[in-house]
Parts: C-alpha cells; structure tokens; sequence
C-alpha cells in the first residue's frame, strides 16, 4: 500500500479539529527518502473578514520553523565554507557587538551555544515597541546589556544568527537565495492568514505575524520565513538525502548538545511533541502560528502539519499540541515495520 493510501487515517485528527472549529485549516504532508508523497488539505486560509478555502499551494507563516528550514541550514552551510565556526565567538563577526564593554558576556557566545540554545540570553523582548527602524533595532540588539538568566529557548538567539549571517554575506536576510517554495514575501493573496493583530490594527495575510520579525523588516533568524508544504517537505527531503551538507553537518543536526537540543532542532524525547514511536534520532521544530516539520533520518520519512491555528487570534485553545502528538503517532504506526 503506497504512503497516499496510508495518509487519509493520518489526517483524521486535523479533519476533527477543524470540523470541531479549533484550528481554520491544515495542510499535511508526508514524504519518503526515495521522493514518494502525499498530501492532504482541508479548511480555510482564511475566516475573518471573509472566509477563504485553503489550498495546498498556498503559503505558510512558518513562524520559528525559520530557525531551522533557513537559520540552521545556513549556518551549517556557511560553516561547511569555512567562513563561520560553530566554536568562535561570535563577536569574531560582529566585532562592534557589545563594543563600549569588551569584557561583556554577549562576546564570548559561539554559535553552537545560539544553535542549541544554551546561552543567558532571555527567550523574548517585546522589541518591536521600542518604535525603531530596522537598522536602529539592529544596533540596539548588539548594544543591549542583555539580563543573564537560565538557559531556555530563545528568540534573541537566532535573531543574533541572523545578524551575524547578514555580516557574514554582505546581504539583508530578506535578499538571500531560497530554494523553490520558500520565502521572505510570498504572494499576499495566496498565503494563509495568521492573527488580527492590534498593534496592525489588520488581519495577517501574507506578512509576518512575529512582531520582532516584522520590525526587524520582515525577515529575522527567528522568523519570517514563508513556504508551501511542497517547500517545506523539499527542504525535509533533502536532509533525508544528506544533500547540501557535509556528514559532519548532518551529523551535528542529529547529535544532542544541550538537554533535548541539537544544533537548531529538537531531537526525541519523552512527551515529544513529534509524537510517541519514532526513531531515538528523529528531529523536529514547530512554529508558533501552528505549523510543524519532524524528519527521521533512521527509519528515512518526514512529515509537515502546517495550520494557522492562530487565527484569528491566538488567545483560545486550539488543541495545538495533542494535534501534533496523535498526527505523529499516526505517522510512526504506519513506518513501524520500515
């Protein structure tokens, strides 16, 4: 029995949350290592202000999917180039970080410790209300006296990546080169809509819903990214196929280095949010508007859930979390003899 005759059973629960009004839309995808497909679509792109049915070409707020479809992968890429190290302080590219105190701490973070989010650095900022431009918040980014705290999952991380990304290739994150099916600003009126949000005073369609991102112009190291599920699931398939990255790379990405935390992905673990019954090695990363990507090398597939359960805002219950769980333990059940 191919994969397509095996998806509609792996569908069911997104099916019964949209029809149970939780989440507007969803769009899954599941692929093998030897290209095989499927993809399964029902919902709306859109409820408010007027209803719109989703279709499976349309675009995605990946949301933090950025830090790793794009972020990870270029980092990794540009170290496979030698021209980053994973073990440099990053000030070693941005030498103007921190530059009234060349002792601070921010000077001496390496990426490896953004990658695996092990560093002092606070999970969020609410940025985007210092009322700056762009370039001005950039500055202030590397000039922040940023507070120490426990290692947690950050944002401010991988919006230092992408500085030091930026630094590193001459070039705004929003005019790097995406693969087909990626990008920084898709077509507004075939992309998904995300939140009404009261600081736009407008509904979220095809521009970021992160605030930080937006403010930053739109493209950030922790998000801004938009895709296609085909996008999405080509990006999955050719790190099935160990394309575009040395062994070495590839390795890193499977390899933990802090707690449950790889370099950019979150690996398996008890209470997952892939789901119970895949391989120890299996990766993953979800996006906050609802989106999802968990590739397992070992048994060779992946699969993207992508919704836009925050729309049209955020603050219900959408049942998010147990979706992904019962999504991925569908997915592993139907490999489990693979």
């Amino acid at each position: 029995m191919s994969i397509d005759q095996k998806i509609d059973d792996i569908f069911f629960p997104a099916q019964e949350s949209i029809n149970s009004k939780l989440i507007p839309g969803a769009v899954l995808g599941l692929v093998t290592k030897n290209g095989d497909c499927a993809i399964r679509v029902i919902g709306y792109a859109q409820l408010e202000p007027e209803t719109i049915p989703l279709e499976s070409s349309m675009w995605f707020d990946l949301a933090s999917l950025t830090k790793v479809i794009f972020t990870t992968q270029y980092c990794m890429e540009l170290v496979d180039k030698n021209l980053l190290s994973l073990d440099e302080p990053i000030a070693r590219y941005i030498p103007d970080l921190r530059q009234y105190d060349f002792k601070a701490y921010e000077r001496q973070i390496t990426l490896r410790q953004l990658l695996s989010h092990h560093t002092s650095l606070p999970a969020v900022e609410p940025l985007y209300t210092l009322g700056q431009d762009s370039e001005t918040l950039r500055a202030y980014i590397l000039q922040r006296d940023w507070p120490k705290g426990p290692s947690v999952y950050s944002d401010i991380n991988f919006i230092l990546i992408g500085l030091v990304i930026e630094r590193v290739t001459n070039l705004p994150l929003s005019n790097q080169i995406l693969a087909k099916g990626l990008s920084f600003s898709p077509p507004i009126d075939h992309s998904a809509s995300t939140e009404f949000c009261t600081w736009r005073n407008r509904v979220m369609r095809g521009e970021v819903h992160d605030e930080n991102a937006f403010a930053l112009g739109g493209a950030a190291g922790h998000a801004g990214l938009f895709g296609t599920v085909d996008g999405v699931l080509d990006h999955a398939l050719r790190i099935l196929n160990d394309e575009s990255l040395s062994s070495n790379m590839m390795n890193e990405m499977i390899t933990p280095h802090f707690h449950h935390r790889t370099l950019g992905w979150e690996i398996n673990h008890e209470g997952w949010h892939g789901g119970e019954g895949h391989s120890p090695r299996c990766i993953g990363h979800l996006g906050f508007t609802g989106t999802g990507l968990w590739i397992d090398k070992a048994r060779g597939y992946a699969w993207t859930l992508l919704t836009n359960r925050v729309h049209p805002n955020r603050h219900r219950e959408s049942g998010i979390m147990a979706l992904r769980r019962e999504t991925g333990r569908r997915v592993a059940h139907i490999f489990k003899d693979h």
